[in-house]
């Protein structure tokens, strides 16, 4: 599931893709080798790569907004168990057909000991997509940077991770951002309406705020965790994608039958008459669109490189806010552009700081005997 919840919530192949490995190497895996063929031009073509993954990860959140948005929407558990079902079908399906050779026979010991991070998964895009519920798309995004502070800091604290004087200044812009969002937000809802409606809003987006600092710590957790089992079980990125999706099945369904109301009434409520048919294509869509973000995101770094796909990511936010305000109504003030305009620089302050990290480990020359890295800490010394 890796990240099909929206841009975030999707395993990310960068973090654990070789970049050493050569283009033809590096697209095996997805059951694909360059061909002399006329698509081969397109196939190898940077600005294609870079113009798919951005419309792949700014569809999904906004597909994913599309239905869970609203008040009556209360099937949270069922969207994301069908969300998992359509992502390991596909993967499966793709297996077969020799699209994908990078994934290994399903093994009963590696699923048991990748439970506790598909329960961490189910934390993760639950908590997420009752924050998306509420808040706007620019709110949301702009909020999911301070995920990646909870992140660095615990790079730091496990993996030997390090932070510099660069990703402190993003890292302050990140939060400024976040609370210049979140007053613009709290203007807009006071803004309007007699004093219960202003009320009713002030509560709903107090709901929006919780459940999106719940969010940020497990994502965090889930990452972090995630890093740490791939290290004992050497995981390919499909398996994580086919574990994560397949063990988290069991979890939602017994969430959505257990927790959620399957009564005539709710369901229809739920599934408006007039809008059911395009919610279940966005519910199979956001499952299938695992897939293909996840071969976007390899397409990218083959053709063109780390740093320039880690560069995409943050100017991606930008194109991702400004979808959220046309699709969606989210009110346009001047708080709300500016908190969109500080989350953007924000982005583009930590990717520098983090290629400037990496260049300048590349430099330095050890002295001592170095300890062989974890992927998860290399990961962090690579700009993804």
């Amino acid at each position: 599931m890796s990240d099909k919840r929206n841009d975030d919530h999707i395993v990310r192949l960068p973090d654990h893709l070789p970049r050493s490995k050569s283009g033809t190497e590096a697209a095996s895996q997805f059951g694909h080798v360059p061909s002399s063929k006329p698509l081969s031009k397109l196939d190898n073509s940077p600005g294609a790569a870079i113009a798919s993954y951005c419309l792949a990860s700014i569809s999904m959140t906004l597909i994913n907004k599309y239905v869970v948005s609203g008040n009556s929407w209360n099937l949270h558990f069922f969207f994301l168990c069908i969300q998992s079902v359509v992502c390991s079908g596909a993967i499966i399906l793709c297996k077969h057909l020799g699209v994908i050779n990078g994934l290994a026979p399903f093994d009963t010991g590696k699923a048991k000991r990748w439970f506790p991070i598909s329960v961490l998964l189910v934390a993760q895009i639950y908590t997420g997509n009752k924050a998306l519920q509420v808040l706007s798309v620019p709110v949301f995004t702009i909020f999911k940077n301070l995920t990646i502070i909870v992140i660095a800091y615990g790079e730091v604290l496990w993996f030997g991770g390090s932070v510099t004087p660069l990703m402190l200044l993003s890292f302050g812009l990140m939060v400024l951002s976040s609370v210049v969002a979140a007053w613009a937000d709290i203007q807009a809802a006071i803004g309007g309406g007699d004093l219960a409606e202003t009320s009713a809003s002030i509560s709903t987006l107090n709901a929006g705020y919780a459940w999106m600092g719940l969010n940020v710590m497990a994502q965090a957790s889930f990452v972090l965790g995630l890093r740490r089992r791939i290290k004992s079980m050497g995981f390919t990125d499909w398996d994580t994608m086919f574990y994560n999706n397949l063990l988290t099945i069991p979890v939602l369904a017994a969430g959505t039958i257990l927790t959620e109301d399957w009564s005539r009434n709710n369901v229809a409520s739920n599934f408006p008459a007039e809008s059911r048919n395009a919610m279940v294509i966005g519910m199979i869509y956001s499952g299938v669109g695992a897939i293909g973000i996840s071969y976007c995101t390899a397409w990218c770094i083959r053709t063109t490189s780390s740093t320039t796909y880690s560069m995409t990511g943050a100017l991606n936010k930008l194109p991702l806010a400004i979808s959220g305000l046309i699709f969606f109504h989210a009110p346009v003030t001047f708080g709300s552009v500016s908190a969109i305009f500080l989350g953007f620089v924000s982005g583009l302050v930590y990717t520098w700081g983090k290629i400037r990290q990496t260049e300048q480990a590349k430099m330095s020359l050890p002295t001592t005997n170095q300890p062989v890295l974890s992927a998860s800490a290399q990961s962090n010394k690579d700009v993804a």
